[in-house]
């Protein structure tokens, strides 16, 4: 069988295959995990000797110097006869540097490379969705000043409601990703490695290393974080770091799917509407078999992923709650599909959200004739209270207005006729007042309260507060597959 025809006969995660970015799928790649452990390997060296053990420098420099040239074969080749992934790494990194062979890992369990490695792609993983989402706020908050003061109709229980602004509406959308926006900052600015713990997460192996020195035990770890980028290291733990980290991340990408999750709903029903659709290119194919339609795929494809990473949450919950003591090794397999998987399905939502806050389309007319519909129904208030002033009885008024409107609805739902509700109130000689009146005071602006308003303030204010902090976002932006 060819390696084409091979390839085409295995199964590949779509996340990887079809929805995630390059640049999301290379640090949960095999080679991102095993530089890192070379790197986490030198860290620890080069803090052992720094507290006095006696590792040369030539010994740290050919671990560096073999830093990146990873001898794949040979750790693999090893791995088949002692069946430990860790233990065939160190020996491929001590093949290529003898004289450094006897250091390497020196007094550390698997878990040193391991969960280090974990919390340190787990924070570039989520520092790329950060650039992401700081990306789609920033194109959500052009869409909204654009049309902060464009009135359209608002829906409660997706019925007719007073009306509101198609900016105001996205500062909906933007308020929510706000929100994620602060959880996935504090997330990175807690996370912690978990250090050079050993097996139980007592340091016993570096006690005995380093003669019984407490202080140095606990300069290890600091040593350790530093030169790998973090504040610290977790002070206590198990041979693990405590797996409600993982449920941390998880839950932070979880607010971000519901946040796009809730988007993508609304442009579902706008482009039933026909007020406003996603992007649509210029050839694509809505339907195999209706040709007119143009279906709202990428909101479509944002709901289904968001779903799976909502429900993903669960793992790491459960994961969390049932290990064992200081150690189990349950959580392993979950791990290596749970945790991966809802980063690049996060990754592919945000890159999808990002495509179609660039090219919202709008259709003022359709959403100006909805409105003008609806609003005679919206303006009662206002004509009631306007022949109250001229003397009328407002309980009297209140009544004749409920049963011009029940009229009028029905003839719109029963008979298919065009809203007469203004027409039968200037009929009814209880008002006072002409049809040209009324049609005068039906200016949408005049019902749309502080919409307009609050879209600047929250612009001017909460969204530039939060866009000043990455004014120097350069997020790579990827290519969605339709």
């Amino acid at each position: 069988m060819s390696q084409e025809n091979l390839q085409k006969s295995n199964y590949e995660s779509p996340l990887s295959s079809r929805y995630a970015s390059p640049q999301m799928k290379y640090l949960f790649s095999p080679d991102m995990k095993f530089r890192t452990w070379r790197k986490l390997w030198i860290a620890l060296a080069e803090s052992e000797q720094e507290l006095g053990l006696n590792i040369t420098d030539e010994q740290i420099a050919q671990l560096k110097e073999k830093a990146e040239n990873i001898n794949y074969d040979v750790a693999a080749e090893r791995e088949k006869k002692v069946r430990h992934d860790v233990m065939s790494h160190v020996y491929a990194y001590g093949v290529q540097c003898p004289k450094a062979k006897g250091i390497i890992h020196l007094g550390a369990t698997s878990c040193y490379v391991g969960d280090n490695t974990d919390i340190i792609i787990m924070t570039k993983a989520l520092q790329l969705v950060q650039g992401r989402l700081v990306s789609v706020i920033r194109k959500l908050a052009a869409f909204a000043e654009e049309y902060k003061a464009m009135p359209t109709l608002a829906f409660t229980h997706f019925q007719p409601a007073q009306p509101t602004t198609v900016g105001k509406r996205a500062t909906l959308w933007l308020m929510d990703l706000l929100l994620d926006l602060d959880e996935v900052e504090h997330r990175l600015s807690t996370i912690k490695l978990l250090g050079s713990k050993g097996t139980t997460g007592t340091q016993a192996s570096f006690l005995e290393l380093f003669e019984g020195d407490h202080e140095k035990c606990r300069l290890l770890d600091s040593k350790i974080a530093q030169k790998m980028g973090f504040s610290g290291c977790y002070p206590v733990s198990g041979q693990t770091y405590s797996r409600k980290i993982d449920t941390l991340f998880l839950n932070a990408l979880a607010s971000i799917a519901q946040s796009a999750h809730k988007f993508s709903n609304d442009i579902r029903l706008l482009a039933h509407l026909k007020e406003i659709e996603e992007p649509f290119e210029k050839n694509q194919i809505g339907s195999s078999a209706m040709a007119y339609k143009r279906n709202p795929m990428r909101s479509e494809r944002i709901g289904s992923l968001a779903r799976y990473v909502m429900a993903d949450v669960i793992n790491g919950s459960f994961t969390a709650a049932t290990q064992w003591f200081e150690r189990t090794l349950d959580d392993s397999a979950n791990k290596r599909l749970s945790v991966p998987e809802a980063f690049l399905a996060v990754d592919a939502i945000l890159i999808l959200y990002d495509n179609i806050a660039d090219g919202l389309v709008v259709y003022p007319k359709v959403i100006e004739q909805r409105l003008n519909k609806e609003l005679p129904f919206m303006a009662t208030e206002n004509i009631m209270m306007d022949a109250v002033k001229r003397g009328g009885d407002r309980q009297e008024l209140h009544e004749r207005i409920r049963e011009h409107s029940m009229a009028a609805a029905a003839a719109i739902k029963i008979e298919g006729k065009e809203n007469d509700l203004l027409q039968r109130i200037a009929a009814d000689p209880a008002f006072g007042v002409t049809l040209e009146e009324l049609q005068a005071i039906l200016e949408p602006q005049n019902y749309t309260g502080r919409a307009k308003e609050q879209t600047e303030e929250f612009l001017s204010e909460d969204v530039a507060e939060a866009l000043a902090r990455y004014k120097d976002n350069n997020t790579e932006q990827a290519e969605i597959i339709v």
